[in-house]
C-alpha cells in the first residue's frame, strides 16, 4: 500500500481524508473521543505538508438523508480543540457547501464535510450509484488518504470507489491498525490467547471458526457465553440465549477438543434478578444459574481462571467485554480481563484490544491506553481481519496505483 509520503509534494493540494469519526454521544456531548484522537497523527502530517485537508466521515446509521441528532458538529468543535486550528463544517457532503468550504482552505486549512451517510449513495448496493458519489468528492480533492480503519471492511463510495478515482494512499491509523493485527494472523508467537465476549455469538460465528485452527486458547464471556453453557448442558436461567446457534456452538467445542485448542468457560457467574444498574445479584455456579436468574458478569472464580490463562500468553486479543461493564457492579470480569492484558504486556506479551466494546472498556474503567500493544478503533473490520476476510477498503489501496 502507498503511504501519504508516495503521494509527493502536497504543499497545496487537497487532500480527501476518510476518517472513522463514529463516536459516541450523549445528546450533543461526545462520550469517548478516542476515535476523533485515532486521527490526529495523520491529520497533522497532512497539515504540516501545508496540504488542504477535506475530511469525510460518517456518525452513527441516518438513513440516506439528514438528521440532526447524526451531524457531525459535536466532532467538527472537539477536532478544532484537539488540533488548536479552526475546523470549519459544511453543511452538506459534496454540494454547494461543501465545495465553498473546500474552496476556501488555504494551505495547512482543514474542514469537515457533514455526514457523508447523509447521502444514500454512500451505501448503496448499486456499484454505479457509489461510483457517482465517488466523483463528486473526487471533484473536491487532488489525493485521496484512506485513514477510517473502522469502515474499511465496508464497500462503501468514500471508502472504496474514490479510491478508483483518484491517486490514493494508506493513513498512519490504518497502515498501524493492520500491521497490529496481522501480528494475530501472521506468524503469531504462541502462546496465542483470544479472549471473547459482547451480546451474540452469531456476531462472532467467523471469527471463531477461524481461531479454532489458529489459536491455542480461546476465553469465553460477555454474553455469548451462555449460549456455550446451554451446548454443555447447563441450565442459564433468564440470560441471553441464542438457541438456534447451540448446534453450531456444540461442533465449535467438539471442533476444538479434535484440534487441542483450549475453550475457557467461566467456573462462576454473576446472577440479577434484572437488568439494571442497581439489580439484587449475587453469584452462582455457571452449570447451575437459577430460573429467573440472569447472567450480567464472570464471577470472581472465573476472574482468577481467566487472569491465569492470560498471563503465560505472547499474544492476547480482546474483543467484547465479560460482562455488563457499564454498570458498575457487573464490571468486573471486565477490569480482571483489562488488568490481566496489561500485566502480560510487562511480560513480553503483544497484546490487541479488538476495537468496539472493548476499547470503550479500557477507557472507562480508566486504564493507560499505554498498557496495550494496541488499541483498534474498530470493532468489525478488526474481528473480520482476525476471521481473515478480504477487506475491500484494504484490497483496494493493495491494488489502486496512483
Amino acid at each position: 500500500m502507498k503511504t501519504i509520503s508516495d503521494l509527493g509534494d502536497l504543499r497545496g493540494k487537497r487532500v480527501l481524508v476518510r476518517s472513522d469519526f463514529n463516536v459516541p454521544l450523549d445528546g450533543t456531548t461526545i462520550t469517548d473521543d478516542g476515535r476523533v484522537r485515532a486521527a490526529l497523527p495523520t491529520l497533522t502530517a497532512l497539515l504540516d505538508a501545508g496540504a488542504r485537508v477535506v475530511v469525510t466521515a460518517h456518525l452513527g446509521r441516518p438513513k440516506g438523508a439528514p438528521e440532526a441528532k447524526y451531524s457531525l458538529a459535536p466532532v467538527a468543535a472537539r477536532l478544532s480543540e484537539l488540533l488548536g486550528k479552526p475546523v470549519p463544517l459544511a453543511t452538506d457532503t459534496v454540494g454547494e457547501s461543501a465545495r465553498a468550504t473546500v474552496a476556501a482552505l488555504e494551505d495547512g486549512d482543514i474542514c469537515l464535510l457533514e455526514n457523508i451517510r447523509f447521502d444514500a449513495r454512500e451505501t448503496s448496493k448499486v456499484d454505479a450509484e457509489r461510483a457517482e458519489l465517488a466523483g463528486e468528492l473526487a471533484a473536491l480533492a487532488d489525493a485521496y488518504v484512506s485513514d477510517g480503519f473502522g469502515v474499511v471492511h465496508r464497500k462503501q463510495a468514500s471508502v472504496y470507489d474514490v479510491a478508483l478515482q483518484l491517486p490514493s494512499a494508506v493513513g498512519t491509523l490504518v497502515l498501524k491498525e493492520v500491521a497490529s493485527l496481522r501480528k494475530a494472523t501472521d506468524d503469531v508467537e504462541r502462546p496465542y490467547v483470544v479472549v471473547l465476549g459482547g451480546s451474540k455469538v452469531s456476531d462472532k460465528l467467523g471469527v471463531i471458526a477461524n481461531l479454532l485452527t489458529k489459536a491455542d486458547r480461546l476465553l469465553i464471556g460477555g454474553g455469548m457465553v451462555y449460549t456455550f453453557l446451554a451446548a454443555k448442558g447447563y441450565s442459564v436461567g433468564a440470560s441471553l440465549l441464542e438457541a438456534d446457534q447451540i448446534p453450531t456452538v456444540k461442533g465449535y467445542l467438539e471442533q476444538a477438543e479434535a484440534a487441542g485448542v483450549e475453550i475457557v468457560l467461566p467456573t462462576d457467574i454473576v446472577a440479577a434478578d434484572s437488568f439494571a444498574a442497581d439489580a439484587p445479584h449475587t453469584v452462582v455456579a455457571a452449570d447451575a444459574i437459577p430460573d429467573g436468574k440472569l447472567g450480567l458478569d464472570i464471577g470472581p472464580d472465573s476472574c482468577e481462571l481467566f487472569r491465569s490463562k492470560i498471563l503465560d500468553a505472547k499474544t492476547v486479543v480482546w474483543n467484547g467485554p465479560a460482562g455488563v461493564f457499564e454498570f458498575p457492579a457487573f464490571a468486573a470480569g471486565t477490569r480482571a480481563v483489562a488488568q490481566a492484558m496489561v500485566d502480560a504486556g510487562t511480560h513480553g506479551a503483544f497484546t490487541i484490544v479488538g476495537g468496539g466494546d472493548s476499547a470503550a472498556a479500557v477507557r472507562i474503567l480508566g486504564f493507560d491506553e499505554a498498557g496495550f500493544g494496541h488499541i483498534s478503533t474498530g470493532g468489525g473490520a478488526s474481528l473480520e481481519l482476525l476471521e481473515g476476510k478480504i477487506l475491500p477498503g484494504i484490497a483496494v489501496l493493495e491494488n489502486t496505483e496512483a
